[in-house]
């Protein structure tokens, strides 16, 4: 596969399963990036679960990102945020940590946001979803965003978003990652989930 994979936690888990989980997917397949999203507020929940997977991930050579709290990366020794927000915070968390931390941004399907993020400091941007969805407006990121950006913008982009083959395959040379979450972890076996999307 011509992308790299990048995979996304539930918003809520149960660790020992979800550690034996990434263990088991980090160990099969090649993963560049693992992103800790976590929904609850619990600063001492998302401390506690940010030392597991960053051992996790750091003793399989996987950069693990958390989303949105970049006062968490340099206190628990993670590589960087993800920022669901767009461009608005990526130049504050770029000036908050320490120059080799990475700084993604989720931006929907906005150009213009994409490149107001990259303007500011964003190492890759995110776009999606990628199918019919009813979350937010329902609004889809399309394969002529991804093209467009993948010939004449260097920052690399990331596709995520209710992915299935269909969409993989038609974005397979459009994109430099494609970002697993709820397509794994709403299955009972996320690695077969994984290496079926993937045709590995």
């Amino acid at each position: 596969m011509k992308s790299k994979l990048y995979i996304v936690s539930p918003a809520k888990f149960e660790i020992e399963k979800f550690s034996d989980d990434l263990k088991l997917i980090l160990d099969s397949i090649e993963i560049s990036c693992f992103r800790l999203a976590l929904s609850t507020k619990n600063e001492d929940v998302i401390a506690k679960t940010a030392d597991v997977t960053r051992d996790i991930c750091h003793s399989r050579d996987v950069a693990i990102l958390i989303k949105d709290h970049f006062l968490f990366v340099e206190k628990h020794g993670l590589d960087g945020v993800h920022l669901s927000d767009g461009s608005r915070n990526v130049w504050k968390a770029r000036k908050n940590l320490v120059k080799d931390s990475i700084v993604g941004a989720f931006c929907g399907n906005s150009k213009h946001d994409g490149l107001i993020a990259g303007e500011a400091g964003a190492d890759y941007i995110s776009f999606g979803p990628l199918r019919k969805t009813t979350l937010k407006d329902g609004t889809i990121a399309q394969n002529d965003l991804f093209k467009w950006w993948s010939t004449m913008i260097e920052v690399p982009v990331v596709a995520e978003g209710n992915l299935n083959k269909k969409v993989i395959d038609s974005l397979e040379n459009n994109t430099d990652f494609f970002a697993f979450g709820n397509e794994l972890w709403n299955e009972p076996n996320p690695l077969n989930e994984l290496n079926q999307l993937i045709d590995f």
